[in-house]
């Protein structure tokens, strides 16, 4: 087992360096550079000339190739140092720690929505399959699928901030609270609740269709093997051998498919975020590549890719607890 974990943590380290490695040269090929994009918002007769615009280069740290910018970067990093936005003037650390909250307040939530509905609607499908109710069901969570997250989250705030304003079901249509930080903490959190109905709603319907369906693809493939055709001619019940026997040995893929849900906790909110002005991750994501606000882009990528791969690890290690014949040697 340990030296499974070591195995598993080297790879982890390669896989990491090489995918900054090349977010890095990415970021710094985009065209512009913070300085550039300060210098056109700021006032046109305010420009910095030639000399002040290389010194400014230079106190950034982009007047060099920007190999040698990404050596200096792992280096602090190494040192647990992720740097400092240039746009913000903040700790990186800072800003993650700023926006982190509410990003689990979305994502978290839609994940835990997710798995705690998905699991019933898979099981019911494979109890029902071929039955008119599981085809219309099948048929909703398909168009569901396949309905873009950014045009729901303009439905759904044409429907309930505009056509049902000054009724019981409006819905707030941005940000995350109106109310004072001296407001009660219980008033607080109900708006918060109130303000995070919409894009939880966005951020759970896809993944929810996908995992049900998932779940289902599965068990039709146990049921069609033998020890369950063994189970039913003992004389068991349909809903225990659905259960116990067959969703029992559905639980490796869905292992994986739960680890590789852990980075969708910080960055499968790009899009909800930035529509909804939900001041989390994945707006300062979207923000920082705007400005080209390197040190930011650089470690929210680290983040998300130490996640993803923290995921995989804790899958394979879960595989030796609802499996007993993996063993991690």
């Amino acid at each position: 087992m340990a030296n499974y974990l070591l195995r598993r943590i080297l790879l982890g380290v390669v896989t990491l360096t090489v995918i900054t490695f090349i977010v890095y040269g990415l970021a710094r090929s985009m065209p512009g550079n913070p300085l550039t994009v300060q210098l056109g918002e700021s006032d046109p007769s305010r420009k910095l000339n030639a000399e002040d615009q290389q010194r400014m280069l230079e106190i950034y740290g982009l007047d060099k190739p920007w190999p040698v910018g990404y050596m200096q970067w792992i280096g602090k990093v190494v040192r647990g140092d992720l740097g400092r936005s240039i746009t913000r003037k903040q700790p990186v650390t800072e800003l993650i720690g700023e926006r982190i909250g509410p990003t689990i307040i979305i994502s978290g939530t839609a994940l835990l929505l997710t798995w705690i509905l998905a699991i019933p609607l898979g099981l019911y499908a494979s109890a029902r399959g071929g039955c008119v109710d599981e085809r219309v069901t099948g048929l909703v969570l398909y168009a569901l699928y396949s309905f873009p997250t950014f045009v729901a989250a303009l439905f759904l705030q044409i429907i309930f901030a505009v056509w049902l304003r000054d009724t019981p079901w409006e819905l707030p249509l941005f940000g995350m609270s109106d109310l004072p930080s001296d407001a009660p903490l219980l008033l607080r959190i109900k708006d918060v609740a109130w303000h995070a109905v919409l894009p939880v709603v966005c951020q759970t319907y896809v993944v929810l269709a996908y995992n049900s369906r998932f779940i289902k693809s599965n068990l039709e493939e146990v049921i069609r093997q033998d020890y369950i055709r063994t189970a039913r001619a003992k004389g068991a019940g349909p809903y225990r051998v659905l259960i116990i026997h067959a969703f029992r040995n559905t639980l490796i893929p869905l292992v994986t498919l739960l680890g590789l849900s852990l980075p969708a906790l910080v960055g499968g909110s790009v899009i909800i975020e930035q529509i909804f002005t939900w001041p989390g991750m994945g707006r300062l994501f979207f923000e920082s590549i705007r400005e080209r606000d390197y040190p930011t882009i650089m470690g929210l990528t680290f983040m998300f890719s130490l996640l993803t791969l923290l995921g995989q690890l804790l899958a394979d290690i879960l595989y030796g607890f609802v499996d007993p014949r993996v063993r991690m040697e």
